[in-house]
Parts: C-alpha cells; sequence; structure tokens
C-alpha cells in the first residue's frame, strides 16, 4: 500500500480443497509469465486461515511432493484484501467458485475474471471475464488455459499438480462417479502426453486418496474440525463432523472425553455428532455414529431421530459406549452419508 503497487490475487473458495489451491498457484503463475502488466504483482492465496493448513492432508501430500513448502504459501489471515481494495490496488480472480460469501461482498468491485466449474448464479459486471463450464474439476480449466498460452510455461511440478487434482476430483476418470467430462479427461491425456514420465493414474489417484484419508497426525480437535458441518436452532448449536477412522479407533484416543468437551466449549456447540467413515479393501465405506453432549434431553433427541428415521433409514444397531453421555452404533445403511443425515438431525432440532 505505501509503494502504490498493484495486486492481482488468485483465490478459491473457503473450503479451500485440493482443486482451489491448485486452480489458484497454477492460475497465478500463469497470468505472472504472461500478463502485460508489468507492475502488478500476482498472488496466490489461499482462502482459510494458515492454522488450518494442516486439515487439507491430500493438499499439504501433494505440495510436499512437488517441492513446495508450506512457507512459500499465503494465506487468507496474512493479506489484508480490504486495506487494499480501499487503496484502490485489488484486482481479483475468482477460481473454484464465483460467489464471494457475505462477508468478502466489499470486495465483489475488485473482481476482474471468474474461473468456475459450477453453473453461474447472477449476473457478473460488464468488465469481469467469465468462464463457467460443467466440467468435472476447475483444474482442467486451468490447464487448458495454460496450455493454449506460450510453449515452455507448463513445466513438470506444474503439471503434476494439475494432473493429480484432476484425478482426485474426477474419481480418477471413473464414469461411474459421474463426475469425469471429455474434457478432464483431454486434459488428463495432455499433461500425460508433454510429460511421459508422470506417474500411473491409478498411482496417483491411490495416494492421494490415502492422503485424503490419513488423520494419523491430527489432534481430535483437528480430526473433528476437518470435515465440520454446524446446524443451530433457536438455542441449540450442534456440531456434525465426518470422521475418517473407525469407532473403536476413535474412541481409544487418549482423553477423548476432555477434548469432545473443551471442543464444544469453545465453540458454544451443545452437542456433537461424529459420523466415522471407514473403507474396506474393495473400497466399500462402513458408517458408525457417534453421538455425543452432556445435554441428556438434546442427545436423547438427536439418538431417537437417528434410531426412527425413515428418509433414510439408517439401519442402526446401538454399540456398547464406554460413557453415558456418548450413544455409539454401527450403520447398517452405509449409502446413507452425512448429507442424508443432516436433514434428519436439523428436523430432530
Amino acid at each position: 500500500i505505501r509503494r502504490h503497487q498493484e495486486i492481482h490475487v488468485v483465490m478459491g473458495n473457503e473450503a479451500c480443497d485440493l482443486d482451489s489451491t491448485v486452480s489458484a498457484l497454477a492460475l497465478a503463475y500463469f497470468l505472472a509469465k504472461t500478463s502485460p502488466a508489468p507492475k502488478a504483482a500476482f498472488i496466490p492465496v489461499l482462502n482459510i486461515p494458515r492454522a488450518d493448513f494442516a486439515l487439507r492432508t491430500e493438499t499439504t501430500f501433494l505440495l510436499r511432493e512437488q517441492g513446495i513448502p508450506a512457507a512459500s504459501l499465503i494465506f487468507r489471515d496474512e493479506i489484508d484484501l480490504g486495506g487494499l481494495h480501499r487503496a484502490g490496488l485489488l484486482s481479483l480472480t475468482l477460481v473454484d467458485h464465483h460467489v464471494l460469501p457475505g462477508a468478502d461482498a466489499a470486495l465483489e468491485e475488485a473482481v476482474v475474471e471468474v474461473l468456475d466449474h459450477r453453473p453461474l448464479e447472477g449476473d457478473r459486471a460488464p468488465g469481469c471475464r467469465v468462464t463457467a463450464e460443467p466440467v468435472g474439476s476447475c483444474a482442467t480449466l486451468v490447464t487448458e488455459r495454460i496450455a493454449q498460452g506460450p510453449p515452455g510455461l507448463l513445466d513438470r511440478p506444474m503439471a503434476a499438480l494439475l494432473h493429480g487434482t484432476i484425478l482426485l476430483d474426477c474419481v480418477n476418470l471413473s464414469p461411474a462417479a459421474g463426475k469425469v467430462t471429455p474434457r478432464d479427461m483431454a486434459c488428463v491425456s495432455l499433461l500425460e502426453e508433454r510429460f511421459p514420465e508422470l506417474p500411473a493414474r491409478d498411482t496417483v489417484f491411490e495416494a492421494l486418496q490415502a492422503a485424503k484419508f490419513d488423520v494419523s497426525g491430527l489432534t481430535t480437535e483437528q480430526m473433528l474440525r476437518k470435515d465440520l458441518k454446524v446446524l443451530s436452532s433457536d438455542e441449540l448449536v450442534l456440531a456434525i463432523s465426518a470422521i475418517y477412522v473407525d469407532l473403536e479407533t476413535f474412541l481409544r484416543r487418549p482423553g477423548l472425553l476432555q477434548d469432545l468437551e473443551s471442543f464444544c466449549q469453545a465453540r458454544g456447540y451443545t452437542g456433537l455428532v461424529a459420523m466415522m467413515i471407514s473403507f474396506n479393501e474393495r473400497n466399500e465405506p462402513s458408517r458408525q455414529l457417534a453421538v455425543y453432549s452432556q445435554h441428556e434431553t438434546l442427545r436423547s433427541t438427536a439418538c431417537r431421530a437417528l434410531e426412527e428415521a425413515t428418509t433414510p433409514s439408517l439401519h442402526l444397531q446401538p454399540l456398547l459406549s464406554p460413557w453415558s453421555c456418548v450413544g455409539t452404533y454401527a450403520q447398517g445403511n452405509a449409502l446413507a452419508s452425512r448429507k442424508k443425515v443432516l436433514p434428519i438431525l436439523r428436523a430432530a432440532l
């Protein structure tokens, strides 16, 4: 701001998943190399606080593999976008989303470009360049843009980041998963043609999938925060975490009850429902539930709603719990994901 230098930020969405991160890094690099504006600094910003980066285990894994240290990244809590905008110095490119959350509404005027793979909600300002295409991964749109640019811009680390991201987003290009499009396939093929030394698709996908579900290095608090949704009514707030270990392993964590209590207290949650998801060797999921609350009424209401649910029925079998404040279940209906369980709990609240 003191030097009046124009800052062009490329930023993904608030979930800051692998697609958002890699799309921001790759597009900012491309713009920095090809932009006619010599005075602007192009900065990819990861749209989470630095403290949350450890929770994005597949992202930390892939960046580490490609030799990109976390110290070289810039996170949302390390740059004052509002201050830059008020000083008239900010240009903003949004990747992997196109609607700013309410808290960022003031930055809307700074948006000069949008690159997203979701259908557009509403119109952009006339000067804003918009690419919104229904592909499986936003990284596909970034790959297409870079491939149309000057030759030699795409290097191996960048290709490996884009290749891994598209494979993870499109479930290893499996048509059965319903995400992949011909353009995603074409980009993966293009990257493999230019860099034949990229590892095999299965190897890349399996390593990223394993990293995504690897919570071994996380504290209980980080495990609960890694994939968290929150429901609230007038007087109650309920947290719903997806946790990628089996229930037995989770319950054996040292100091677990104390951790659950401090997690809820610190954030004002009345209770917590944890959905455990683990996979067998054929990649089939099994699910278990733990319902924790020191408030007997909330706990029994939530448990009863889950036990008696019919749309869908969860086919719950109660399991022996080590503590009276935690209800535990095996979930017979493994296809009922957290997305299906949320409305049951919302109605119970």
